[in-house]
């Protein structure tokens, strides 16, 4: 039996219309999908003839094992000149200042005439002890003859015992008077002699204090002429602390060491002396110890009062790793040297540091004598990277001032030199 189905005209229409809408759906997905196709495509052309980008290369450095030479390590005072003798002329009798034979300030020899005081006085002092001696002595000539005629005498009984020992008493009374006379004769001629003021020691002189006329009185608090310092040998005084007191005995340093002195507007050591003194005690108040340098001065340049920085040899001639100033680096309160292994991986190692010698700092520890040190590039070498190696060489700056710290780095104690 066949079925038939009722058609409609409306659904006719309805069947002639859905085709006519998917159509414009397919459209519109189309106007959508195709920029984004032309943009992946393009996408993927530029990627395709774009080369990939090159790796960084690695940092270059310079490098270079320290240097190691023999070196000698001083530690440095402050100090000041004095005379090696200093002298004050006064007069050793009274009397008024005649004559005065010195410029002030010109070197003067020991024994040189400096002052004449009045000798009038003086010259009549010592004719009156002659004229004692005179008499004294005539006096002893009497007594004598006197005590032989008695002992002539007293053989016949003529005179008593008792005469005979008053005439001996008479001569050793005699005798006794002559030696007062002769050694008032020779105060007076001291006396004469203390008339012409003469330089005790030799060296440079002071300006005079009296004028020739003035009355001058003598004694140790009689009237001040003149002062006189010596000058060749001239010491140097300084004051250590007590740790490098310590550090000077423990070493076996003492008197004989040697030091050299610069001045204040020198750059260059160019005094050299000895250690002469160390005070037996520390002062209880500051800490300190006084001790005492000798130079020799044949020029007379050095004056007393003159500052001057001295260094003491601190523990004589030692072997020393040595590395450029400019390569240490400052971690915080450390002291870090830059390092580089035989794979190229940079790597920072501790230090502990000396004074500089020309430029280059001596390492006291932390370094080996086959590290290789960064001494050019610091700044692109950074602790765990890897750079490329230079070789490179130390060596010393003899222009570079010993003992200028680096750049931000602490201020050491002490310098150094190169043994000789």
């Amino acid at each position: 039996m066949n079925m038939h189905t009722l058609f409609k005209q409306g659904d006719a229409v309805q069947t002639e219309i859905r085709p006519g809408g998917r159509t414009r759906q397919l459209r519109r997905a189309a106007w959508i999908g195709l920029p984004l196709v032309a943009v992946a495509a393009f996408y993927g052309f530029t990627q395709r003839s774009t080369p990939a980008a090159a790796a960084p290369a690695m940092p270059a450095v310079t490098v270079s094992q320290p240097l190691q030479r023999e070196v000698t390590e001083w530690d440095d005072y402050i100090g000041r000149f004095e005379a090696s003798r200093s002298v004050e002329v006064r007069p050793r009798i009274s009397g008024a200042i005649t004559a005065i034979h010195f410029t002030d300030g010109q070197i003067v020899q020991a024994g040189q005439p400096l002052f004449t005081i009045d000798q009038r006085p003086y010259q009549a002092a010592l004719a009156e002890a002659r004229a004692g001696v005179a008499t004294a002595q005539s006096d002893l000539a009497l007594a004598r003859a006197n005590l032989d005629r008695a002992t002539r005498l007293i053989e016949v009984g003529a005179v008593s015992r008792s005469e005979i020992d008053r005439l001996q008493a008479q001569v050793q009374a005699a005798s006794a008077s002559l030696a007062a006379a002769q050694a008032r004769v020779r105060a007076r001629g001291l006396d004469m002699e203390f008339t012409v003021v003469r330089a005790p020691i030799g060296g440079r002189i002071s300006d005079r204090r009296v004028d020739a006329g003035n009355l001058v009185a003598s004694g140790d608090a009689g009237t001040l002429l003149t002062t006189i310092n010596a000058l060749d040998p001239i010491y140097f005084s300084f004051d250590g602390s007590e740790s490098l007191f310590l550090k000077a005995k423990r070493e076996g340093e003492g008197k004989g060491a040697p030091v050299e002195i610069r001045l204040q507007d020198e750059t260059e050591y160019k005094w050299k002396g000895q250690l002469d003194f160390t005070d037996n005690g520390l002062d209880p108040k500051s800490g300190t110890i006084r001790a005492r340098a000798v130079l020799s001065n044949p020029s007379l340049f050095l004056t007393p009062g003159m500052f001057g920085n001295m260094r003491l040899a601190a523990a004589g001639t030692v072997k020393a790793l040595l590395v450029p100033d400019t390569a240490v680096q400052t971690d915080q309160a450390r002291k870090t040297l830059l390092v580089v292994a035989q794979d190229g991986t940079v790597s920072a190692k501790p230090v502990q540091l000396g004074p500089v010698v020309d430029g280059l700092r001596v390492v006291r520890s932390g370094l080996a004598a086959n590290d290789k040190v960064v001494i050019v590039g610091t700044q692109m070498a950074m602790p765990g990277s890897k750079v490329q190696m230079k070789q490179g060489k130390i060596t010393p700056e003899p222009k570079a001032v010993a003992g200028t710290p680096a750049s931000g780095s602490l201020s050491l104690t002490g310098q150094a030199t190169f043994a000789r």
